[in-house]
């Protein structure tokens, strides 16, 4: 096929995505220039720990049981499975242990095969004191509150939603809920 033989709108349409192309090509390389310029991260890191000695443990054993394979903690790992980094600020250390000895029963569903013919058998499998560093381990994986890993929104008042609250939610939701950002400045006080 040579481009004489192109009728005219089949030449614009590859024109067109030729264009595309180097387009893309060089917003990568650019986008690149820019990454290796910076001087400090593009994205910053809303997880943030301070590892016990029994999180130290945990955070051993997490990387040799295989875990980063399908599982991505403190930026390391992949996405192939539930990522962890953040997981201390939304889930308590009891849930999490109790999810690592039995999966499908805490989760109420069929979790990722994690071995041959095994659905998370092989996580439930490891020995108590493992399953429990490794549960101390991911409930000190905390998150930036309001950061897309935390459980809480940030701290500050937002005009934005207190207004669409306002417009919006129903009178009676006022009594049968209440605003996650006053229990992050009052965490002492009592939740319902």
């Amino acid at each position: 096929m040579n481009l004489k033989s192109l009728k005219l709108g089949e030449k614009i349409l590859f024109g067109i995505f030729g264009l595309l192309c180097i387009f893309a090509v060089v917003s990568f390389i650019m986008l690149e220039v820019y990454r290796s310029h910076l001087n400090h991260p593009m994205y910053p890191n809303t997880t943030h720990f301070d590892f016990t000695a029994e999180g130290k443990v945990g955070s051993e054993l997490f990387r040799e049981k295989g875990c980063p394979d399908c599982h991505r903690a403190l930026r390391n790992g992949t996405n192939h499975g539930v990522i962890l980094d953040g997981i201390g600020s939304r889930k308590s250390i009891d849930y999490i242990e109790k999810f690592l000895k039995k999966p499908e029963s805490t989760y109420e569903t069929k979790t990722v095969d994690h071995g041959l013919n095994k659905q998370a058998a092989y996580v439930a499998a490891l020995p108590d004191n493992e399953i429990h560093a490794i549960a101390i381990f991911l409930s000190e994986l905390k998150a930036t509150q309001g950061s897309a890993d935390a459980r809480l929104p940030m701290p500050e008042r937002s005009g934005f939603v207190d207004e669409m609250v306002k417009v919006w939610a129903p009178s009676s939701w006022k009594g049968e809920y209440r605003d996650l950002r006053e229990e992050a400045q009052n965490p002492s006080k009592e939740k319902p």
